[in-house]
């Protein structure tokens, strides 16, 4: 079990809080920002649990899973407000940072990757930012790899741009995965929840052998020395049988 910043594990108590980030309404459904609201959407309906109803500045859900209660959590504060909803939700239910688990996009990995991580800085993350300030660093974060545009100053319109067809490839396996796993995930077995991910990614594509086409070239290259050698052989001496033998051989086929 990972441990968080206090040298405590994450989801210990009997109430886990599990966020997923993103920004409400049909026009930001799909983007990139959202990822997390399409994890918890499809945890809620693998898990069977409770309709989503408005609470805390956003929609909750609510289950028992691993002999814990959950309280899936979308705030709908906007990314950069969302410690406002979770610090609600927070001291509604009592708990403290170790039992929050916040399911968000990550630039600085490679989409389809997924990583657990407990407690740290909020690299720049605007949802981050924002419940680092009302709950503290301690909570576990759940990143989700959407990939970078390459440039700093496209992240923004990146971000709130939808995931393109293409990206199903793997968006479709990373959240079948989260779902298969979620039940390791919010009793702190953050390996077996990431091991539950891995085993739906899609396999990576045959790389191509490095140097073949150098070799092709220092094969033909060897092979041409070879026959001038042997050329220059018979100009010496025409009736060497040796020589005749080697030419026979080295005649490309």
């Amino acid at each position: 079990m990972t441990k968080s910043a206090s040298g405590k594990g994450f989801a210990t108590g009997e109430v886990v809080l599990v966020v997923g980030l993103g920004n409400p309404g049909p026009k930001h459904a799909g983007n990139r920002h959202n990822i997390g609201f399409m994890a918890l959407d499809r945890v809620a309906g693998d898990a069977a649990f409770g309709p989503w109803r408005a609470k805390f500045d956003g929609e909750i859900a609510e289950g028992r899973l691993a002999g814990k209660r959950i309280v899936l959590l979308k705030p709908h504060t906007f990314m950069n407000e969302s410690g406002l909803s979770v610090g609600k939700a927070a001291n509604f239910l009592k708990i403290a940072a170790e039992d929050i688990i916040v399911i968000h996009d990550e630039l600085d990995l490679a989409p389809g990757k997924c990583r657990v991580k407990v407690g740290g800085g909020h690299a720049g993350h605007n949802g981050l930012r924002s419940i680092h300030a009302h709950m503290g660093p301690d909570y576990a974060r759940v990143r989700l790899g959407i990939g970078h545009p390459g440039d700093k100053n496209l992240v923004s319109s990146y971000v709130l741009r939808d995931f393109a067809k293409s990206d199903r490839d793997w968006l479709d396996p990373l959240i079948d995965g989260i779902a298969d796993g979620f039940d390791r995930l919010v009793t702190g077995d953050d390996a077996g929840f990431q091991n539950a991910v891995a085993l739906k990614r899609p396999p990576a594509a045959p790389k191509a052998k490095k140097g073949t086409p150098h070799q092709a070239r220092a094969a033909a290259s060897k092979a041409a020395k070879q026959r001038e050698a042997v050329e220059k052989s018979l100009s010496a001496a025409p009736d060497n049988p040796l020589a005749r033998l080697l030419q026979k051989f080295s005649k490309p086929r």
